[in-house]
């Protein structure tokens, strides 16, 4: 009899822990933490990338000093912001650590439009692989990022919804910041930046 009491409390208890919303959160929050992580490693992945572009592009252009810093420096302010778990948690992280990716998306754009002007460059292999992989991880940036707002919207609207924001309170859960876009139909799309046409510049004089 003890043991069947014993069950019978166990199956009311985990009926009561599912209808409060307790199973969906852990499993909302686990989601959200893998999404993030492999926002994260996207991320990385396109940094790693910074310092072969720059340095392959420097072969060609050395002279394009302005595009080249602004690389390395949205590289830095990248790496300056702590990519932590725990950035979720803060908008106000979160949002330094959008607005510098957003640096970097806008200065390998440059990058990119300002090769245009060195068929030389364009032609070397080293160059059109890197340009491919950075093609290729910009997609899965947009992918990952996409994932990843789909799993927030998830978890808060858990944390919001009664009667699961009643045991969101009880538990210390909070609504997560997610990517804002002001179009949501391009959450698809890898992001484009136009920066206009780029003057090409004459090519330095052959030393007789």
């Amino acid at each position: 009899m003890r043991r069947l009491r014993l069950i019978a409390a166990l199956i009311l208890l985990a009926s009561s822990l599912s209808g409060c919303g307790y199973n969906a959160l852990q499993r909302q929050d686990e989601q959200v933490k893998a999404s993030w992580a492999e926002v994260l490693n996207q991320y990385q992945r396109r940094a790693d990338l910074v310092p072969n572009l720059v340095a392959t592009v420097k072969g060609y252009a050395s002279h394009e000093k302005e595009v080249l810093t602004a690389v390395t420096e949205a590289r830095a302010s990248v790496g300056s912001v702590s990519a932590t778990p725990e950035l979720v948690n803060d908008p106000q992280a979160f949002a330094r650590f959008q607005a510098a990716q957003q640096q970097m998306t806008s200065a390998l754009s440059r990058l990119i439009a300002v090769s245009e002007n060195y068929p030389q460059l364009k032609a070397d292999a080293s160059f059109r692989d890197l340009q491919a992989q950075l093609e290729g991880t910009e997609n899965r940036i947009t992918v990952a990022r996409m994932r990843y707002i789909e799993a927030v919207q998830a978890y808060n609207n858990t944390v919001r919804q009664f009667p699961s924001n009643l045991t969101a309170t009880a538990l210390g859960y909070k609504v997560r910041p997610s990517f804002t876009v002001d179009n949501e139909s391009v959450i698809a799309t890898p992001p484009k930046v136009d920066f206009g046409s780029v003057a090409p510049r004459p090519e330095p004089a052959a030393s007789n």
